[in-house]
């Protein structure tokens, strides 16, 4: 099994140490490195090439938004997953907008942060439910009134894969779900993107949430 290389981000060692205990007994997960800072984060990243970076948000110095904007833009391949005391709406989306793929409160359970670790893995992006829904709230009340108003038709497949794509699955699990090849599957996933003017998977899960086909826990 290929394991996921991670990079801890945290300004407390105790808090690194606690995470390392965790994460170092997952068989698919190999810590390859830890860092106190921002500036120490962007730098271990060009040198470890991590799969994954978890990241705290509020840091002395270079804080954790601007550290993940900076990665994103050196390397887009590494994910970010923001794990943070901060679950205010303002660092929520400052972080997303920065181009993290999930935004974990440290007082999730470690099963949750685990799972994270996994759909991040993946490809896909991890919304914790309080999470999801502040997102929910934030993209109605600011929706693109042209697009809303005028809806582009999808088929009945298109919006099947839509709503898998939307609940996390990967192309696999959609192609075994739906009896079809993973090469339908990522034809299907093109079409919706262009047909609904998205650039994103967060996009598609925004889309999806406000059209009703997923429901929020």
């Amino acid at each position: 099994m290929p394991r996921t290389r991670l990079l801890l981000v945290d300004d407390h060692q105790v808090v690194r140490a606690g995470l390392r205990m965790l994460l170092e007994a997952e068989p698919d997960v190999e810590i390859v490195g830890e860092v106190g800072s921002g500036e120490e984060a962007v730098h271990a990243v060009q040198v470890l090439q991590p799969d994954i970076v978890l990241m705290d948000v509020a840091m002395p110095g270079m804080g954790g938004i601007e550290a993940t904007r900076r990665i994103k833009e050196a390397d887009p391949n590494t994910a970010i997953l923001a794990l943070t005391m901060h679950e205010d709406e303002q660092y929520f989306f400052e972080m997303l907008n920065a181009g993290a793929s999930g935004y974990v409160p440290k007082r999730a359970a470690p099963d949750d942060l685990v799972s994270a670790i996994r759909v991040i893995s993946r490809g896909d992006i991890f919304l914790y439910p309080t999470l999801a829904r502040v997102l929910v709230r934030e993209y109605l009340q600011h929706a693109d009134g042209e697009r809303a108003a005028s809806t582009p038709q999808l088929t009945a497949r298109e919006i099947e894969v839509l709503t898998y794509i939307a609940e996390g699955f990967t192309n696999r699990e959609i192609a075994e779900a739906l009896c079809i090849s993973v090469k339908t599957v990522d034809r299907h996933r093109e079409n919706i993107l262009e047909k609904l003017n998205l650039h994103s998977r967060v996009e598609l899960v925004k889309y999806a949430i406000e059209k009703g086909l997923i429901s929020v826990g």
